[in-house]
C-alpha cells in the first residue's frame, strides 16, 4: 500500500531519481579516480575523502543543469503531465540527457592524462577543423573497448533502476490540487536557483571551476573534485587563448621576461607583510594624491590614508589590472592579471601557479587571510587556499552576526579590530591579507556613524570615509602591538569605481587606484612617476626583503630604477598599456589610441597617427605581453622552473 502511494507521487520519483544520479556521479568520480590513480598517489585517504564530498556541490550543479528542462516538465502544475505520452516522452528525455552527461564523464575516464585537466568547453572548437573526426572517434573506441563496454553496462543499469519507481495515477484535481502543485512548483525553482549558484546569500557568485579549489591543496587535484559536464557548461562561453609567435625566444624574453631572478646577495629581511585590500577605493577619492584638483581645493574623503601617503612610497601612476573584485587577488596576491575574463573563472583557473604566499610560506611564514564576508563568498576561500594561504578567517571565525550588515559581511571597523588582535597572535614571520566589505553597494554606513562623514558627490563617498577610520583604528591598535615596526603594510584597492572628477572620467582614470608601501621600521618613503600596477606589488615587495630565490610573476619591481617597465589592464578584450607617459589602447587586432597622460590628462588628443613610432615601442611591449600570457596559460607555465 505504501509502494503504491508514494508510486503515485510525481515528486517522490523526482527525489528518487535525483539521489540516483548523485549516486552515479559518486561512482564515476570512483572509477576516474580509480582509472587515474597513479595521478593522485600523493593523496590521503582523508584527502580522497574531501574532494569526493565536495565534488556533490558540483555534481548538483551540473545535475540541475542537464535536468533542468525534464524538472520543469515534472513540475508544471497541469493533469496532462500524468498522460502515458508525456511521461514517456519525459522517461526518455531524462535517460537521453543524463547518458551524454555519463559519457561526457566516462570519456575523461581515458582522456584525463592525456589533459591532466577535466574537458571544458574548448573541446569543441579545438576538433571543430579536423577533417578525419570519425576516424579519430573510431580509434579512441577501439582502442578504450572495455571502457565502451562499461558505459553500455552503465546506462543500462541506469536506465532500469531510474524507472524502479514510476508515475502510476494522477491525483483528483481541484484548486486545492493546483494550488499545492503550484506552491511546490515554486519551491522547487527556489532550490534550483541556490543549487546551479551554490547558495543563496547575497555575497555568493555563482560557483564555477576555481571553487574546487576549496577542498585541495593544489591546482591539480581539483580535477577530482569536479566532473566533466560541469566542467563543459561552465567553459562554453569563456575564451580560448591562442598561441602567439611575434618573436623568437631570445627576443621575447629581452623585451619583457615574466621570471625574476636575485640581484642582490643581501640576506634575505623576513618582515611580517601585510596587504590591505580596500574595496572600490579609486584613487579619485584620496586627497593626498590629488592635490592639485580644484585648483588645490579638493581635500578627499579619506583623511588617515593621506596621512599615510607622506609615509610611504607609491607613484603619481598607480592602475588596478581589472574592474572586478575578482580580478584583484590573483594580480595582488599572485602577480597574474585578468585578461579578457577574470582569470578564477577562465579554463586556466587550475593552472599551477605562485603567489607571494606560497613563496613566503616556504620560508617559514605564517600566512592568513581576512574577509569578513559569509565564508566561501565571491570564491576567496578557494583562491586563497590554492594560493597557499593556510588560514582563513571570516564572517564564520568573527561569530557575532551583530555585527553583520545585512548584505556583505561584518562592517569593516570591529573586523579590522578583530584581525589586528588575531594577528597579534600569529607567529611571526607572517604574511597576512585583508579584503574590506563596507565601501560596497548600496554604499551604508552603520546607524551610530550616519552623518559622521562627508557625503560628498557619490554615494560611496560616505563609506569610504567609514573605511578609513576602520583602517586608522587598525594601526592604532596595531602600532601597540609587537610586530609593529617589523611589518611592510601595503595598501591598495581592489579596483576604481564611478567617477566625478573630470580627470577620472578617462581610461586611465577608471583604472586609477592608490598603492602606498608603508613600512614604519624604515625610510620607505618618498612619491615616484614610475608606473605601478597591482600586479607588481608581489616582485615589490619579494625585491624590498630580499627575496634570495628565482620566481614568476607578470608584473615588475617598482624599486628598481628601469624605465621600460609597463602596466596593463583590459575591459571587454581591449587592451590599455601604459608606457613612459603614454597610454595605448588596441582591440587585439589594431591600435585605436594613443594618449600622452602627462600632457593630455583628459585624454582629448588622439595620437595614433602623429607618433608612429611612440606606438611602433608600445606595441612592441603589448605582443611581447601577449605571447608570454596567453602561451604560458596554454601551457600551464605559470610557476619558475629551472631549466
Amino acid at each position: 500500500m505504501n509502494q503504491k502511494r508514494y508510486s503515485q507521487s510525481i515528486y517522490i520519483v523526482l527525489i528518487y531519481q535525483f539521489a540516483l544520479l548523485l549516486i552515479l556521479y559518486a561512482l564515476c568520480r570512483l572509477g576516474f579516480f580509480l582509472v587515474n590513480k597513479s595521478l593522485f598517489k600523493h593523496l590521503t585517504t582523508s584527502e580522497i575523502g574531501t574532494t569526493f564530498l565536495g565534488g556533490i556541490k558540483f555534481d548538483i550543479v551540473a545535475l540541475l543543469y542537464i535536468n533542468s528542462l525534464y524538472i520543469v516538465l515534472q513540475a508544471l502544475p497541469f493533469p496532462f503531465k500524468y498522460r502515458s505520452g508525456y511521461q514517456n516522452a519525459a522517461k526518455w528525455l531524462f535517460i537521453i540527457t543524463n547518458s551524454v552527461g555519463f559519457l561526457a564523464n566516462f570519456i575523461d575516464f581515458a582522456y584525463y592524462k592525456f589533459t591532466l585537466k577535466r574537458t571544458t568547453g574548448s573541446v569543441f572548437s579545438q576538433f571543430s577543423h579536423e577533417q578525419n573526426k570519425m576516424k579519430l572517434t573510431a580509434d579512441f573506441l577501439l582502442e578504450y573497448w572495455h571502457l565502451l563496454l562499461i558505459f553500455v553496462l552503465f546506462i543500462w543499469a541506469f536506465a532500469k533502476l531510474s524507472q524502479l519507481i514510476k508515475v502510476v495515477n494522477k491525483p483528483t484535481y481541484t484548486w486545492k490540487t493546483y494550488t499545492i502543485q503550484t506552491a511546490a512548483l515554486l519551491l522547487i525553482a527556489f532550490l534550483f536557483i541556490g543549487g546551479v549558484r551554490g547558495g543563496w546569500r547575497h555575497s555568493t557568485r555563482p560557483i564555477t571551476l576555481s571553487n574546487a579549489g576549496d577542498y585541495v591543496k593544489a591546482p591539480g587535484d581539483m580535477s577530482l573534485v569536479l566532473n566533466t559536464p560541469f566542467s563543459i557548461m561552465k567553459t562554453l562561453g569563456s575564451s580560448k587563448l591562442k598561441p602567439l609567435h611575434y618573436f623568437d625566444e631570445a627576443k621575447l624574453k629581452q623585451i619583457y621576461n615574466p621570471v625574476h631572478l636575485p640581484k642582490d646577495t643581501t640576506s634575505f629581511k623576513k618582515l611580517n607583510v601585510v596587504f590591505l585590500i580596500i574595496e572600490s577605493l579609486g584613487k579619485e577619492h584620496i586627497g593626498a594624491l590629488n592635490r592639485d584638483q580644484l585648483d588645490g581645493k579638493y581635500k578627499g574623503f579619506t583623511p588617515f590614508i593621506d596621512s599615510l601617503v607622506e609615509q610611504s612610497f607609491t607613484s603619481t601612476h598607480t592602475y588596478a589590472n581589472g574592474r572586478k573584485s575578482i580580478d584583484a587577488l590573483p594580480s595582488v596576491i599572485s602577480s597574474i592579471p585578468s585578461i579578457k575574463e577574470p582569470f578564477v573563472l577562465s579554463q586556466y583557473s587550475s593552472n599551477n601557479t605562485t603567489s607571494i604566499a606560497k613563496l613566503l610560506g616556504d620560508e617559514g611564514y605564517y600566512t592568513a587571510f581576512f574577509h569578513g564576508a559569509p565564508n566561501g563568498s565571491m570564491g576567496f576561500s578557494a583562491y586563497t587556499n590554492l594560493a597557499g594561504i593556510k588560514h582563513y578567517y571570516g564572517k564564520t571565525e568573527y561569530n557575532n552576526d551583530a555585527d553583520f550588515d545585512g548584505i556583505w559581511g561584518i562592517w569593516d571597523d570591529p573586523f579590522m579590530r578583530y584581525m589586528a588582535k588575531t594577528i597579534n597572535t600569529f607567529p611571526q614571520p607572517f604574511f597576512s591579507a585583508f579584503f574590506s566589505v563596507s565601501s560596497h553597494h548600496p554604499f551604508k554606513v552603520p546607524q551610530q556613524y550616519q552623518g559622521k562623514f562627508p557625503k560628498g558627490n557619490l554615494p560611496i563617498q560616505e563609506p569610504l570615509g567609514y573605511t578609513d577610520m576602520a583602517i586608522r583604528n587598525f594601526f592604532n591598535a596595531a602600532k601597540k602591538m609587537p610586530w609593529y615596526k617589523n611589518t611592510l603594510f601595503v595598501l591598495c584597492a581592489d579596483h576604481a569605481t564611478v567617477s566625478y572628477l573630470p580627470d577620472y572620467q578617462t581610461t586611465a582614470g577608471y583604472f586609477s587606484i592608490p598603492i602606498l608601501f608603508y613600512f614604519p621600521g624604515g625610510d620607505l618613503k618618498g612619491k615616484t612617476d614610475k608606473i605601478i600596477q597591482q600586479i607588481d606589488i608581489m616582485p615589490t615587495v619579494l625585491s624590498f626583503l630580499h627575496y634570495p630565490k628565482p620566481y614568476f610573476a607578470f608584473g615588475f619591481n617598482a624599486l628598481e630604477h628601469n624605465v621600460d617597465n609597463f602596466a596593463m589592464n583590459n575591459n571587454d578584450g581591449t587592451f590599455n598599456l601604459y608606457l613612459g607617459g603614454y597610454l595605448l589602447t588596441n582591440d587585439g587586432q589594431k591600435s585605436l589610441s594613443l594618449f600622452n597622460l602627462k600632457q593630455d590628462r583628459r585624454n582629448l588628443r588622439n595620437l595614433i597617427n602623429e607618433q608612429p613610432q611612440v606606438k611602433t615601442r608600445l606595441e612592441e611591449k603589448l605582443k611581447a605581453f601577449e605571447q608570454q600570457y596567453n602561451n604560458r596559460m596554454i601551457n600551464n607555465q605559470l610557476t619558475y622552473k629551472k631549466h
